[in-house]
């Protein structure tokens, strides 16, 4: 038998209303429903948002696209040895009090077309896409050539307040790399050595690292760069990785009417 209770919800029904516990009920399951739904949205605002964040330090880093580990050949041991440092380097930021303990310095060297630049790349690549670390990459002499037309106060191209900007930015990007350091130059003047020098001695104190790339063996880069700038480098907990492989580079042939044209990018090859 019914009690009063059964037979006024039942009545309710037949009204087309639901009791209070069936409209409880009702309300929170809609309420989680439409939680679940924000937090879905919110998840992929935040993943729009990362993603447009990545591609904008991607956009201002200037590095090759094509300096991956996947373009990499690894066909010889110095090769193989520099990725096994450079993913330790990579795992390391995942640690905070690694990232926070001071300033750290890879340092590659070797002679030209040995994939130097191009694990360097693969490295800022791999640290911009997993932790969305700020990269610049930059050759040394284009540095200097802008530094010295900074010079013409004459100049309309405001190539002064231009060398300032990128001076902030060289001092506070997370990653800078510096390539072909020291090339073609057996001592730098001694004013680049001391404006190279401070450059890397400020990084040091905001705990900004760098990975610096020259053709020097460490004895002649030590010379190259004076010892004011050495001793800036030795500050840095630093990395030395050397590369003396065979070179990437294409050969080119007295008789070009057998040289076989190719297209397309080739792995290791430094710009």
């Amino acid at each position: 038998m019914q009690s009063l209770k059964d037979k006024i919800e039942q009545f309710g029904r037949t009204l087309g209303k639901t009791s209070r516990v069936e409209q409880a009920k009702d309300y929170a399951q809609l309420r989680k429903e439409y939680e679940h739904q924000a937090n879905q949205e919110v998840r992929q605002l935040q993943l729009d948002a990362k993603r447009k964040r990545i591609e904008q330090i991607h956009g201002r880093s200037d590095l090759n696209s094509k300096w991956t580990f996947s373009n990499l050949i690894q066909d010889s041991p110095d090769v193989t040895e520099a990725v096994s440092i450079a993913q330790s380097f990579i795992a390391a930021h995942s640690d905070p009090s690694w990232r926070a303990s001071g300033s750290h310095m890879m340092l590659f060297y070797g002679d030209y077309g040995r994939g130097k630049s191009h694990i360097a790349g693969a490295i800022a690549h791999e640290l911009i896409d997993r932790y969305e670390i700020s990269v610049l990459y930059r050759q040394l002499t284009s540095l200097l050539e802008m530094r010295y037309f900074s010079y013409d106060y004459s100049a309309k191209d405001d190539i002064g307040q231009k060398f300032r900007e990128i001076t902030q930015e060289l001092m506070t990007v997370d990653l800078l790399i510096l390539d072909e350091v020291c090339v073609n130059e057996t001592m730098l003047k001694k004013s680049t050595q001391s404006w190279l020098g401070t450059l890397l001695r400020q990084r040091y104190s905001q705990n900004k690292n760098c990975i610096l790339i020259t053709n020097h063996d460490l004895a002649g880069l030590e010379q190259a760069v004076g010892p004011y700038c050495f001793e800036s480098i030795k500050e840095y907990d630093t990395y030395k990785v050397r590369f003396n492989g065979p070179s990437r580079r294409k050969t080119v042939e007295d008789d070009f009417t057998t040289t076989k044209k190719t297209s397309g990018y080739v792995p290791n090859q430094v710009r």
